[in-house]
């Protein structure tokens, strides 16, 4: 699929999970003890974790994505009837050992040698995301790390992708925001930024007004679309 190439652009901010990390790494470890619910278990995990942060930012009842991420993982657990309290730790314990996607270091450094400032705009707590990037490696090649703890709501609000306007300095129009979650990619639009949904999973498109500009299959494809090598 090709696309106008993005132009004008200061800064690319990215989605962490599932967009620059990746989840299953999470849960790939323990296939062994999990059998034939390994998969599912990843999927309503994942599932559940992105409807509480939902229901938690429409309740007015924040709690940090560490805590969000225990909750969905106990009901994920509860729902499959595995019941082994270890298990559960390690699994817990794999947020802060996620690998990145192959293509995720080289990417970044063409966007740095270009210029480009570079975030993360993610829902994961401080700690959680900080692990991440340094079992990644990827800590020099970014200029920001940015959570929502800092207003104590979750994302699509629009004051989330505020946190990136407001860190980087860059108008809303000249950033290129990546996630690989298409309700993601549907709010930065929204919000007002250049958007590529990097549809790593094959998601259908999320029937609301706003859409992203772009849709690539991984990050690879990033740097061409701003007109980059």
């Amino acid at each position: 699929m090709t696309h106008p190439r993005f132009t004008d652009i200061g800064a690319c901010v990215f989605d962490a999970y599932g967009t620059l990390f990746d989840l299953n790494a999470a849960v790939a470890p323990y296939r062994g003890e999990l059998g034939d619910k390994a998969d599912k278990l990843s999927e309503v995990w994942r599932l559940k974790q992105l409807q509480y942060t939902w229901l938690r930012s429409l309740m007015d009842r924040y709690t940090d994505f560490w805590t969000v991420t225990g909750e969905s993982l106990d009901y994920a657990m509860a729902a499959l009837a595995i019941d082994n309290a270890g298990l559960r730790d390690k699994l817990l314990g794999a947020f802060f050992e996620l690998d990145a996607y192959a293509e995720v270091p080289g990417m970044l450094e063409t966007l740095k040698a270009n210029g480009l400032k570079i975030a993360i705009l993610s829902n994961g707590e401080p700690k959680m995301l900080a692990a991440a990037v340094k079992n990644a490696g990827i800590g020099e090649l970014l200029d920001a790390v940015i959570s929502v703890a800092d207003i104590g709501i979750y994302k699509p609000h629009p004051s989330v992708y505020q946190l990136a306007v407001d860190r980087l300095d860059v108008a809303a129009e000249r950033v290129s925001f990546q996630s690989s979650n298409a309700w993601d990619a549907v709010a930065g639009a929204a919000f007002g930024f250049r958007v590529a949904w990097c549809n790593r999973f094959g998601q259908g498109r999320e029937q609301l007004p706003d859409q992203p500009d772009a849709e690539i299959k991984t990050l690879a494809e990033l740097p061409p679309l701003l007109g980059l090598s």
